[in-house]
């Protein structure tokens, strides 16, 4: 079984989400920010989860503010930006940092399966995507500047 299963993070309410519930399904992860230039990528990302997730497709969202301070505000006002503006509705986990000493676990885990560019493992940016099969190995591990209609074939792939 795949480490990935064991995995843990933080809802915005504190509460605990465990990777275990993903078992047999296909997973985008992506650290997302409310004031970067990418951050219309969340409509797509939208678009995606909507048209796989009655398959066994599921998106968590990991608020950074690690990239020029591009998500300032709190896990609230952080769920009701991505709500009202992008009709967000996948998961999004507690904000919190995706390099440096205390990157979450989630991402420690990430990185260390799959390098970028280079062989680089540091998360470049916000928006870096990373896709996980239905066994919990990360197949893909996409740039800020991929967007989510580009990935959408290797989504349906694995689907």
């Amino acid at each position: 079984m795949s480490e990935f299963y064991n995995l843990k993070s933080e809802l915005p309410s504190g509460s605990p989400y465990y990777f275990e519930q993903l078992k047999g399904k296909v997973v985008l992860i992506v650290n997302v920010a409310s004031k970067c230039g990418f951050t219309p990528q969340y409509k797509g990302l939208q678009e995606l989860y909507d048209k796989y997730k009655d398959k066994g497709f599921v998106i968590l969202g990991f608020p950074c503010n690690q990239f020029g301070g591009q998500e300032p505000g709190t896990d609230d006002d952080i769920a009701t930006f991505c709500e009202k503006n992008h009709g967000v509705s996948f998961p999004l986990m507690k904000k919190s940092d995706v390099n440096g000493d205390n990157t979450n676990e989630v991402y420690k885990w990430l990185k260390n399966e799959k390098a970028g560019l280079l062989g680089m493992t540091r998360i470049k940016w916000n928006f870096e995507k990373f896709l996980i099969d239905r066994e919990g190995k990360v197949v893909h591990r996409w740039a800020s500047t991929t967007t989510p209609q580009a990935i959408d074939a290797d989504v349906a792939k694995l689907i």
